[in-house]
């Protein structure tokens, strides 16, 4: 108990601060600056919220001159260390471009040798080295679609979890009487939801239902045809209601 602590919003009044920390027995603080390696706060300047990354990638990174490692050292160095460095925030938050874009240029001077002010020519741009090696890039990660995919991974949780804590503290908050994939924006919501919601369009396009008793798939509406280019019904029928559910498509005497 002596770890925990509790951080109050300003329009929490006196008395209710003494009730809840009594039933708690945890002690207050007036200034939260992180909270496991993350930002609690996160206002409108974003950039320099969460500029401890850049500044963490830059000191992995300038510790090493390009001629003591090999082609191969520093590409195990970049993908193990300097890109593996954003992962736990970026599976929280969605980083601004401006930052992406300096890291991946952190890496690609590191990967074509420049040191300090010196300039070294880069032969590839940085988004054929974030190909497949099998397409003639290194693999490298392109931290912007990577971010998008760390969060649509927390949003996917909130679909298939329903009963962890995550999922109904969300849902109670954001989407009381829908689901994720139908949520929206809502005001004076956090920045980890403004985030997950960023990455729900891809979740969108990448999910199909599964048909179990049709009940809860809208026919018309949903995606629930496998191995289509949409999942979703083209040329509906004229005698099919816009409201109809793949349950009623189904006759349950038919094996």
């Amino acid at each position: 108990m002596d770890k925990l602590s509790v951080y109050f919003n300003y329009n929490t009044s006196l008395q209710q601060r003494d009730v809840i920390k009594a039933l708690l027995g945890v002690s207050e603080v007036y200034r939260f600056e992180s909270d496991l390696g993350l930002p609690t706060l996160v206002g409108r300047k974003k950039y320099h919220t969460f500029s401890f990354i850049k500044d963490r990638v830059w000191k992995k990174l300038q510790g090493w001159k390009g001629k003591m490692l090999s082609r191969a050292g520093k590409e195990i160095l970049i993908k193990a260390v300097a890109q593996s460095i954003p992962t736990y925030t970026m599976s929280v938050f969605q980083l601004p471009v401006k930052l992406c874009e300096e890291l991946q240029a952190l890496c690609a001077r590191f990967w074509w040798g420049q040191v300090g002010n010196e300039r070294k020519i880069h032969w590839l741009s940085w988004e054929k080295l974030t190909r497949p090696k099998v397409d003639g890039g290194m693999g490298f990660k392109d931290l912007r679609q990577f971010n998008l995919a760390m969060l649509a991974k927390k949003g996917w949780r909130l679909v298939q979890d329903q009963e962890s804590l995550l999922s109904r503290c969300f849902k109670a908050r954001y989407f009381p009487r829908s689901s994720f994939l139908e949520s929206t924006d809502s005001p004076n919501c956090s920045f980890t939801w403004k985030s997950i919601l960023a990455a729900k369009p891809l979740i969108q396009r990448g999910s199909c239902w599964r048909v179990g008793n049709g009940t809860s798939i809208r026919a018309l509406r949903d995606a629930w045809i496998p191995n289509y280019p949409t999942n979703k019904v083209l040329h509906p029928a004229h005698n099919v209601e816009e409201d109809c559910m793949v349950a009623d498509l189904i006759d349950p005497d038919t094996r």
